[in-house]
């Protein structure tokens, strides 16, 4: 099969590998240099935004401190204020007065990444990092990119997604808090959600995760039918749900590794 040249990357970034995969048939001293930019931003994001790191400005915003007129923190605060509203409250970046953004944080990184990677020629890419995915472009000439999403808790396999241009994020593998009682939760397997925004699809995902098996089914078909954003829940005994817009996006497959 013909394949683009490209070049891939992967480094440890927010704790967790992240591989930029780009299959744009470009110069190599030309992607060079993208794949630096790719990975200083992304630490930049971790430098920012990681309440773990004391001097984060989000750890400094926690404590009172000054902290700079970045405005990415700015747009990052208000996108989960709006996303706290959309959920009803289960996904919220501010638990007990702590500001915490990690529900979105990642998502909304790469989502950034992927289209500074499309301005900057590189158009056809993949972007990993743990539960989170963001595809553009081919993955060969004429060929869509081919997403197994699986299982957090075993791995398996449960769907393979085909497309262009999506983002697919994971959520079930981390710890996920009720926002009104920050007690961890695990009534479902996981939650899978495809969307044109990863940030968004990531948050929508926690916290259909947070809100257990009764009012996430709900809220995911509510969301398919108001915007273009599909989801996949599975059960703690392993079965799978779906909204029907789905199935457009995926195959069935083996429950296999």
């Amino acid at each position: 099969m013909t394949t683009f040249p490209g070049s891939a990357r992967v480094e440890m970034v927010m704790g967790i590998p992240v591989s930029v995969d780009i299959r744009t048939a470009l110069p190599r001293r030309e992607l060079a240099p993208v794949l630096d930019d790719a990975f200083a931003w992304l630490r930049w994001v971790d430098e920012t935004f990681n309440p773990a790191r004391e001097d984060s400005q989000i750890s400094r915003l926690n404590r009172g401190g000054t902290i700079r007129q970045i405005p990415e923190l700015i747009e990052v605060l208000h996108r989960c204020d709006e996303l706290s509203e959309a959920t009803g409250g289960w996904f919220e970046s501010r638990i007990n007065g702590v500001i915490d953004t990690s529900g979105y944080i990642k998502g909304w990184a790469l989502e950034r990444l992927s289209r500074a990677l499309a301005s900057a020629g590189a158009v056809d890419h993949r972007i990993t990092a743990g539960g989170d995915i963001r595809v553009r472009g081919s993955a060969a000439p004429g060929k869509r990119w081919h997403i197994s999403v699986r299982d957090p808790r075993t791995g398996l396999v449960r769907k393979v997604v085909f497309t262009h241009d999506m983002g697919i994020a994971t959520s079930g593998g981390a710890n996920v808090v009720d926002p009104r009682t920050g007690v961890k939760q695990d009534k479902l397997g996981s939650v899978t959600v495809l969307g044109p925004d990863l940030g968004a699809a990531d948050a929508y995902a926690t916290a259909m995760y947070a809100m257990g098996p009764v009012l996430a089914r709900r809220f995911a078909m509510e969301l398919a039918e108001a915007e273009e954003y599909q989801t996949m829940i599975i059960s703690r005994d392993g079965q799978e749900i779906s909204t029907p817009g789905f199935a457009h996006y995926g195959a069935e497959t083996q429950l296999a590794g």
